[in-house]
């Protein structure tokens, strides 16, 4: 995971209004994760 990576998803929880959400790569030899949180999150009441 890079930094590209890291901020195409926090791009889209920004876009979408989520709170929260994962980026996981399989693709390296131990699986990676890392939780995001979305410092922009406006709750919808």
């Amino acid at each position: 995971m890079d930094d590209t990576n890291l901020t195409q998803a926090i791009n889209y929880l920004e876009a979408y209004n989520l709170e929260i959400g994962m980026l996981i790569n399989f693709g390296s030899k131990s699986l990676q994760f890392k939780r995001l949180i979305n410092s922009k999150f406006k709750k919808i009441v």
